[in-house]
């Protein structure tokens, strides 16, 4: 699912997270999934390259780089059941967003201003931080840039890969999640993820994916709501 969704639907993405949560604990899934992310950028990055629109990059990543330090901070000092209710509350909030962008379609308008890209920003670096699943933030940061729908993919990817490798050490020295285990679950890993990548990629042109995240949506919810219980 990983790999799909760097490549494919990247609403897939956000269906993993409470389910990795709810097996492994908040801030140690964070540890296992990280690793597993970055392998999936890289096959997303390899793919997708050839568009991007790094000024869009560029403008973020200093409000980024504000969030990721927020959401370290807090992560650090809340413990497990609490780090799970905040796994959870973001995951739910970009689900509304993404229920949200779904129902408005081509309707949909968002701020074009300097407070609007900073709030974005600090969002984008929080919500990856503590769940790695900022991704329909960020779409709506693209959104409001006015991007070219063909450097979507491009531009996704490579952001999320500057994100995620700046976790590493940061959770590394910081959290202390990230073990010599959770690497080489990650390494173990590598056929599961690329055969998802290469599935991702030859379906996306050819597929409607609109009721795939229904789905996804709908399950997501569930997984999302157990973790409150």
């Amino acid at each position: 699912m990983i790999g799909f969704s760097k490549t494919g639907i990247s609403g897939f993405l956000i269906l993993v997270i409470p389910i990795l949560a709810d097996v492994f604990g908040g801030r140690e899934s964070t540890g296992i999934i990280l690793p597993m992310l970055i392998v999936g950028d890289l096959f997303a990055v390899w793919y997708y390259h050839r568009h991007t629109e790094w000024s869009n990059i560029k403008k973020l990543l200093p409000w980024t780089v504000v969030g990721l330090a927020l959401g370290l901070t807090v992560g650090k000092y809340i413990n497990d059941s609490q780090f799970k209710t905040l796994i959870a509350i973001m995951v739910l909030i970009c689900l509304i967003i993404l229920v949200y962008t779904e129902m408005k379609g081509e309707r949909l308008n968002v701020p074009k201003k300097f407070w609007f890209y900073a709030l974005i920003g600090i969002l984008v670096g929080f919500a990856s931080m503590i769940g790695n699943v900022a991704g329909p933030i960020f779409t709506l940061y693209l959104l409001a840039s006015d991007f070219k729908k063909n450097d979507f993919m491009g531009t996704t990817a490579w952001f999320f890969l500057i994100i995620n490798l700046a976790k590493v050490p940061l959770q590394i020295f910081v959290w202390h999640n990230i073990t010599m285990k959770s690497i080489l679950l990650a390494g173990g890993m590598i056929p599961a993820i690329t055969i998802g990548a290469l599935v991702g990629v030859a379906i996306i042109k050819k597929l409607d994916d609109k009721f795939f995240r229904n789905i996804v949506i709908a399950i997501t919810a569930l997984a999302t709501i157990k973790l409150f219980i």
